[in-house]
């Protein structure tokens, strides 16, 4: 007999270990404990999200005839780790083995590999996780070609090898990108898609009252949750995503509008990451309906592209650099985190908007984490570590492997480009122009030196300036130096001392 360890993000009916184990002998396990829930602060709805998933999960296992040990959990257990919990289950099962499909976490993964086996006693087998399109010995062979690990290059291998959009060995269009057709404002049309929403069961509402209870003091709001926390509502997820807002997904995923949370993005990634839905049945979704007139190439492209691509992609670079990956501070910021990332309460709208989105859906969408909440760090210098523990805490779908590389590659830059070619930093003229934010705000998006100027602006020079000696032979950023080389001194003075003042009191933004 042998046990099988299933963990949070595994929540799939084709994941490696239930493929590998025998139901009518073998028992599986499952175990929401603390030290899993409460290394980082994470936002209460993403611990209900995954207890329920989990919890739902194992009902249908039995269903199916698998022998289930289930820890519900309990603060005051002695059993406090996934550890403790196959510890505690030997004292009941002699088994001879422990089956895990590999961690999405090089934390929990190094504690498997090199403590598990000897602490109990047995063999630990770790497998392949194949619901991914790459495997990270894939990904390891194609790194070792190139010596800038563009998305890019990745990306069109992936198209080629899945097949996706493709014709005869060529892009369908004739282009590989549509990415510079997805930047439009959106201002009223095309109505936006229905609401979905989730009728809750009782596993629903038993973790709720748990969360409310254990959980309260944690950032984030619980009485706003409404995500699918079954097979059959992830699907029902993605099928709305595929009628109602994929065909206009393509020219305004980079929009953001004041008050509207989802506008015509997906909201299925946590599905995605939680195991309940695999990236196989979405793309190939989402590019029928491409082939049946359903949607535009430049939305069908776009998304795929994030899953396809952007997704297998930081999980390669995630594995292939860790641990020192985590440690990468290039631009050496260290300021610490202002206390609004908690709390919304700022005057800048943009930044408001985008934390009430956070804090009551455990959800934003990846121009508001990106350009917005990201690109205020990068230009503000916060610490790396702060930062990313921050984004791993409050959104539902964040989990180390992904959020790791997007947030102290993509939005920090402190990797030094590993990721991105040049750092993500825009003034507030990029919110303004892709969103309604700039008039509902204190600050005024058109000025740099006056004392309600937009805090983006004058931050935005500033970051040039320190950073200068380390991103002016950057080819993309040489024009934007130009530029800055070209201000009269007396402008290019007054900005930043501006922005001294503003870093100086950032608390107060």
């Amino acid at each position: 007999m042998r046990f099988g360890l299933i963990l949070g993000d595994q929540l799939s009916h084709q994941l490696a270990t239930l493929k590998h184990l025998d139901r009518s002998q073998d028992v599986i396990l499952m175990a929401e404990v603390l030290e899993e829930a409460s290394y980082v602060p994470h936002h209460p709805q993403k611990i209900a999200l995954i207890f329920s998933v989990m919890r739902h999960f194992a009902k249908e296992l039995r269903a199916q005839g698998w022998k289930i040990r289930y820890q519900v959990f309990n603060r005051q257990s002695p059993i406090q780790s996934l550890l403790d919990f196959v510890q505690h289950q030997q004292q009941r099962y002699a088994a001879d083995a422990l089956l895990i499909t590999h961690s999405g976490e090089y934390r929990l993964q190094q504690q498997i590999e090199q403590h598990w086996s000897k602490t109990l006693g047995i063999p630990v087998h770790c497998l392949e996780d194949d619901r991914f399109f790459c495997s990270l010995q894939q990904f390891q062979t194609w790194a070792s070609k190139y010596k800038s690990l563009r998305m890019e290059y990745f990306y069109r291998e992936m198209r080629k090898q899945s097949g996706y959009l493709m014709q005869n060995g060529q892009p369908i269009g004739e282009k590989w990108n549509y990415d510079s057709e997805n930047r439009k404002r959106w201002s009223g049309q095309p109505a936006l898609p229905p609401s979905l929403t989730f009728i809750q069961d009782q596993i629903d509402r038993d973790v709720m009252q748990l969360v409310k209870t254990e959980f309260s003091h944690h950032p984030g709001q619980i009485e706003t949750f409404r995500w699918a926390t079954t097979r059959e509502q992830a699907l029902q997820a993605l099928a709305h995503f595929i009628q109602h807002a994929l065909p206009s997904f393509g020219d305004h995923q980079d929009a953001m509008v004041y008050g509207e949370d989802d506008l015509f993005h997906s909201r299925l990634s946590p599905y995605l990451n939680c195991g309940l839905l695999t990236p196989r049945e979405v793309c190939d979704a989402a590019e029928t309906a491409y082939l049946q007139g359903h949607a535009p190439l430049n939305a069908v492209e776009g998304f795929i592209r994030q899953i396809l691509g952007w997704r297998e992609y930081v999980r390669g670079i995630y594995w292939l650099k860790m641990p020192e990956y985590a440690q990468l501070n290039a631009l050496q910021s260290s300021r610490s985190l202002p206390g609004y990332y908690w709390t919304g309460k700022t005057k800048m709208a943009c930044m408001a908007e985008a934390v009430r989105n956070t804090l009551q859906h455990a959800y934003a969408h990846h121009i508001q984490r990106l350009m917005v909440t990201g690109n205020f760090a990068l230009l503000s210098g916060l610490d790396p570590e702060e930062v990313c523990q921050w984004y791993l805490s409050v959104y539902a779908d964040a989990y180390e492997w992904v959020e790791l590389p997007n947030t102290l590659g993509m939005v920090l830059y402190a990797d030094a480009g590993v990721m991105a070619s040049k750092p993500y930093a825009a003034s507030g003229n990029y919110i303004h122009k892709m969103s309604d934010y700039c008039r509902h705000c204190h600050y005024n998006v058109k000025t740099k030196t006056a004392q309600d100027s937009c805090p983006f602006n004058s931050l935005y020079w500033h970051f040039l300036n320190t950073h200068a000696a380390q991103l002016n032979s950057n080819p993309r950023m040489r024009m934007i130096y130009q530029g800055f080389e070209r201000m009269p001194p007396e402008e290019k003075q007054a900005i930043l001392q501006h922005a001294e003042q503003l870093l100086a009191n950032l608390e107060d933004l």
